[in-house]
């Protein structure tokens, strides 16, 4: 049997070198030099040795190699005198020539797919994937904040203090919760602007709402539950987690007063995931009275999967408490800074009822170990010194004046639409009279540029046709034009249907 620690079955070590994975045992009896040579021209060839690389020096790699410094001399020698290599004293000897590229063979164009191909079957789970890659001039999906107005200086400015801070050893692997100091800011944070009381040990940091979605689904999965009711219309990206995980996504209906709770006991699915603060797609809060029956639903044995996910940004008043509030023991808790600052930083917490609270802590460790260190440290720094409250206060401003931009458009170029949760969150849904599929309305806009999501995407029952307009990441007159757009196309389509 071979020592693990040596690669011989006598223990010997097989001499070998870093560089490149050279090992001497490939090598023929009589012929290194040719062999090394050989090596390195392939390895010159293939951009492993990039033209000005620098090559070991003889002695360090005869040494690795276990054999006479002769025999690399040789082969360096053959590619100088090639024209590959170049003796430059004491910086080495370094690549000074590649051998052109083999020509390249012409491919055969492919027929380009359409540009709404995206929208002409039913989503798959890479579908969010395709829209993003899809180009257009003008992208009103939903979903997005303002990421020209991402505070950089003040995240550079954060990020530099937090290292200056550091202790080197606080560098190795940290508590799968997150650090500290951003389980306390998240904890200060949800008890100003969410009405969350909460202790900084029962936060753990995730990546993102996505990845909040993914543990509760396991754990809920490993506890014997099966099925999560969802919203419908409600998030397609959301019930695709869900869905991905193996539980079942039974629909409840949403009208003018959020999830209908008495079609929800109808159901037998033991949990519900829920948008109450800002339902997605139709912006609806959850009233009141459907607050204390869905209460009720939960203090009977059900459990709520509460997505906090764009609670802050209301415009006309402050926003509603969160159902965690409420209800601590019976609601699994999400919130994110994809909204707040941007999606790609993948920041978000969870908070769960004690019962599932250990479990979480366990999914979140083999997933991943923890979040990533430093951007915890920004966060909390961005948190506690007032940077993320200005920040909102500022994207704010940016936001309403885009949707009233948008509303505006709507009014002057879709007259015969409706318009839906305009008092709060980043999109507007508009819906229509029926006569058409919002599919080929989305369809026909991306090969006119626009990009757009339709309603049926995230609905799981049939209803009447719709779009989902995301209005924060884009310029106003952007916006004007975008819907300018749509309303020519959807004439265009009414027109055609004659």
């Amino acid at each position: 049997m071979a020592d693990s620690s040596t690669g011989k079955a006598d223990g010997s070590k097989t001499p070998g070198s870093d560089f490149l994975q050279l090992r001497i045992e490939e090598a023929p009896a009589g012929g290194r030099s040719d062999w090394l040579a050989e090596r390195l021209r392939h390895a010159i060839a293939d951009g492993r040795l990039p033209v000005g690389g620098r090559l070991p020096a003889t002695r360090s790699l005869a040494a690795d190699l276990g054999v006479s410094r002769g025999v690399v001399t040789e082969a360096y020698q053959r590619l100088i005198e090639e024209g590959r290599l170049a003796g430059r004293g004491r910086a080495g000897t370094v690549v000074v020539a590649a051998p052109p590229p083999a020509p390249a063979r012409i491919p055969v164009p492919a027929r380009p797919e359409p540009a709404g191909a995206v929208f002409a079957t039913p989503p798959r789970g890479d579908v969010f994937d395709a829209v993003r890659a899809a180009p257009a001039r003008i992208d009103l999906s939903p979903g997005v904040p303002d990421l020209a107005a991402f505070p950089r200086t003040a995240w550079l400015r954060a990020e530099r203090a937090a290292l200056a801070d550091l202790p080197t050893a606080d560098l190795g692997y940290g508590d799968p919760r997150g650090t500290p100091a951003l389980r306390r800011a998240v904890a200060d944070r949800l008890a100003r602007t969410r009405g969350i009381r909460t202790d900084p040990d029962e936060v753990t940091i995730v990546s993102g709402t996505a990845q909040a979605l993914g543990l509760f689904a396991q754990v809920l999965r490993d506890d014997g539950i099966g099925a999560v009711a969802v919203e419908d219309p409600g998030s397609l990206g959301a019930r695709q987690h869900l869905r991905h995980w193996g539980l079942d996504t039974p629909p409840v209906p949403v009208d003018s007063a959020g999830i209908r709770v008495d079609d929800l006991r109808a159901q037998t699915a033991p949990a519900v995931l829920v948008t109450p603060a800002h339902q997605f797609p139709t912006g609806v809060v959850l009233g009141g009275e459907r607050r204390r029956r869905l209460t009720d639903w939960a203090q009977a044995g059900g459990l709520v999967l509460e997505d906090d996910y764009d609670a802050e940004h209301r415009y006309d008043r402050p926003p509603v408490p969160a159902l965690r509030s409420m209800l601590p023991d019976r609601v699994c808790y999400a919130g994110s800074v994809s909204k707040l600052l941007a999606p790609a930083l993948r920041v978000g917490w969870i908070l769960a009822p004690r019962a599932y609270r250990d479990a979480l802590v366990e999914a979140k460790r083999y997933a991943d170990l923890g979040n990533a260190l430093l951007p915890q440290l920004v966060l909390a720094r961005l948190m506690e010194s007032g940077a993320m409250d200005r920040h909102l206060r500022l994207a704010r401003r940016h936001h309403r004046h885009r949707r009233d931009t948008m509303i505006e458009a709507i009014g002057t170029h879709l007259p015969g639409a409706t318009v839906h949760g305009a008092a709060a969150g980043l999109h507007l849904l508009i819906t229509f009279a029926a006569g058409f599929a919002d599919t080929e309305l989305a369809a026909e806009a991306l090969a006119r540029g626009v990009k757009v999501q339709p309603l049926s995407w995230h609905r799981m029952r049939p209803g009447r046709p719709g779009l989902v307009l995301g209005y924060a990441a884009s310029r106003p007159a952007d916006i004007a034009e975008g819907v300018a757009v749509l309303g020519d196309t959807l004439r265009g389509l009414l027109r055609g249907r004659g």
